[in-house]
């Protein structure tokens, strides 16, 4: 039993992810229906509805993970297109289609391997042990759609759901067989190196035979006059209204910090808990009364030795227990409050007194020789100690219920006062900002880059009439509005202004051109046998991973080239000319035991993936799915 937890920390890692990571898993399946009576819906699975609010979370959320990842470079317009939303979509009918199936197959977590897991997570530690406080925090941290945080009960019903999501995932998706001849040959080919020689044709050295003259160099002007296009831009300003602006305008009351107390008594107390070590005399499941019997008389054996020499438990412990994970501990299997080890075991423990032994006392695990060896008692935070705490979250909840009453005037003012921002700046005591000049692209202030922003900005309303933006929300919890102050429309960069840009722009394309084709006459020489006069490199022998200095593919194009003929030649157009690549040999990978197994195990973990998508294709089969086309639409379309 108490072995568990460390031999299972990594499953245990991926499955708390799980938890924590997709918002839906802390809502339930109940409260799928419920929301469904409040908002529109976007899907329907079974029974489960999949609800527009939700929906919604899941696509900012993954547009916030991108502009995070992205940082400068990120283009929301690439993150809300039908495309983009259908896939987000599809993953959660996936979610739901694998949830159903779990709860109508009535699979089972039992309330044992649930207490382990939990008590095995860092994040519920003390000092490398559970804390049941620390336990209690962590959970009133995550907060959910009404701002509260989440109860235990709620946490562990969540765990409880994904944990059989995952054992059912893993059933399926970790069943791929490949044989060990297919898992060879695979490693043979992924291993492979190959030495290469490469000659490279740049194209800046047929920059001097390409002629340019005004009439090309007009030409080349007009086929590609976007590239010499100033963007529409328009220069904003804008407003930012959400909850924060609203945190400071009522303070929160002694009397209620006190109330919000008393409410959350059970969050500030702390269990007594007890430290305790145990031998156990381990029973197979199943056992008959003479196997129960040999191993009680073995426990009491041991029990007599102990209570004879009491400084002996740790020693008799390391010799003779079959918890290997305490053994190896002088039998220390650290602190615990109730409902957190077996109730036999649990009940001897809270019956006993500092130094006392007992046993042998009969658990599902086998006999157990207990012996108590710390009381820590049950204590409750003082008010002072989580004041600030608590009044943080009362104006956290407060801010939230008053942005949801004033947000809809906050939409109306800007909408019914549309040719200016200074009366709901006044109204709700806002800066009106400076957004500077933005174009369709996007702009780097994160307020202004929302599609729909972006959208509304360059509407015929916006530019002509000068009116308010719609309220947006571009964020939980967090409404823009903006108003163009002036427009530029995109225009074309007069010739002469860029003529010079032109023709080196001209003359590059031109040197490709020439180098591609001599490139291209060489290659056919060298696969005749002549060797055209091509100075290769000395070979390198390198792997398909390939090496810094040569592009990618040029990589693929290598290991392209047909292994049967060496030596063998490639050649690959490049933006900067072209690169002619020598095969000498191919050097087959070492491979033992090991390196076979690994590529079975990916083979397989490949196949498995195949099977499972075959198994959501048949859940999805079986199940109605509707699906509400409009709410694929870009929001940055209105």
């Amino acid at each position: 039993m108490f072995n568990f937890v460390a031999t299972h920390k990594r499953l245990l890692q991926i499955l708390l992810a799980l938890v924590v990571i997709p918002p839906f898993a802390l809502w339930g399946v109940d409260s799928y229906h419920r929301m469904g009576t409040t908002a529109g819906e976007v899907a329907n699975v079974g029974d489960i509805k999949i609800v527009e609010n939700e929906f919604t979370s899941q696509v900012r959320a993954q547009q916030e993970r991108m502009q995070q990842l992205l940082g400068r470079n990120y283009n929301p317009e690439i993150f809300d297109t039908r495309e983009a939303r259908s896939e987000i979509l599809e993953n959660m009918i996936t979610q739901r289609l694998v949830t159903q199936h779990v709860i109508k197959s009535r699979m089972v977590v039992t309330d044992d391997a649930l207490r382990e897991m939990i008590m095995a997570t860092p994040a519920f530690q003390d000092n490398g042990k559970f804390s049941h406080e620390r336990y209690v925090q962590v959970l009133q941290s995550e907060r959910g759609e009404r701002g509260d945080g989440m109860t235990p009960e709620m946490f562990e019903n969540s765990l409880r759901r994904d944990l059989l999501v995952q054992q059912l995932s893993a059933a399926i998706g970790e069943g791929g067989l490949v044989s060990r001849a297919i898992a060879r040959e695979w490693a043979g080919l992924a291993g492979e190196s190959r030495e290469i020689s490469v000659s490279k044709l740049a194209a800046a050295n047929f920059a001097a035979k390409v002629k340019t003259s005004p009439e090309s160099i007009k030409a080349f002007y007009e086929a590609n006059r976007p590239r010499f296009e100033v963007p529409e831009q328009v220069k904003v300003e804008y407003v930012v209204f959400d909850a924060d602006a609203l945190a400071s305008a009522e303070p929160v009351t002694a009397k209620e910090i006190q109330d919000t107390y008393e409410q959350r008594r059970a969050q500030y107390e702390v269990a007594e808990q007890r430290q305790a070590s145990h031998i156990l005399i381990a029973l197979k499941q199943g056992a008959n009364d003479a196997e129960k019997a040999k191993a009680r008389v073995r426990a009491e054996e041991l029990l007599a030795q102990v209570r004879k020499s009491p400084a002996s438990f740790a020693d008799i412990a390391k010799k003779n227990s079959d918890d290997p994970g305490s053994a190896e501990k002088g039998g220390d299997v650290g602190l615990f409050s109730r409902g957190l080890v077996a109730k036999a075991f649990e009940d001897a423990a809270y019956a006993m007194k500092v130094s006392d032994i007992s046993g042998p006392v009969e658990s599902e695990f086998g006999f157990h020789i207990i012996r108590l060896t710390a009381v820590v008692p049950g204590k409750i935070k003082p008010l002072a100690d989580v004041r600030a705490d608590i009044e943080k979250d009362l104006v956290k909840q407060r801010a939230g219920r008053k942005f949801a009453e004033a947000a809809e005037q906050f939409s109306n003012m800007v909408y019914e006062q549309s040719d200016t921002l200074k009366p709901v700046a006044d109204r709700f005591k806002l800066a009106i900002r400076d957004g500077g000049w933005v174009t369709r692209a996007g702009t780097k202030i994160p307020q202004l880059s929302s599609p729909r922003v972006i959208s509304s900005l360059f509407s015929d309303d916006s530019i002509k009439n000068h009116r308010n933006t719609e309220a947006v929300e571009v964020a939980q919890g967090s409404l823009v509005s903006a108003r163009v102050v002036e427009h530029k429309p995109a225009s074309l960069k007069p010739l002469a202004e860029v003529e010079k840009e032109v023709a080196q722009l001209l003359v590059q394309k031109e040197s490709d051109t020439l180098a591609w084709k001599e490139g291209a006459d060489r290659l056919e020489q060298l696969r005749k046998g002549d060797t055209a006069g091509v100075s290769f490199s000395s070979p390198k022998t390198m792997g398909r991973e390939g090496a810094d200095q040569l592009p990618r593919q040029v990589m693929e194009a290598a290991f392209r080239a047909d292994r049967n003929k060496l030596p063998s030649y490639v050649g690959v157009e490049l933006n900067d000319g072209y690169m002619l690549l020598r095969v000498s040999k191919v050097v087959p990978p070492k491979l033992d035991e090991s390196a076979e197994k690994n590529a079975q195990t990916e083979l397989g973990r490949a196949m498995g993936a195949t099977e499972f998508r075959a198994y959501i294709k048949g859940l999805r089969a079986g199940t109605t799915v509707t699906i509400n086309p409009k709410a694929l639409e870009s929001k940055a379309n209105p």
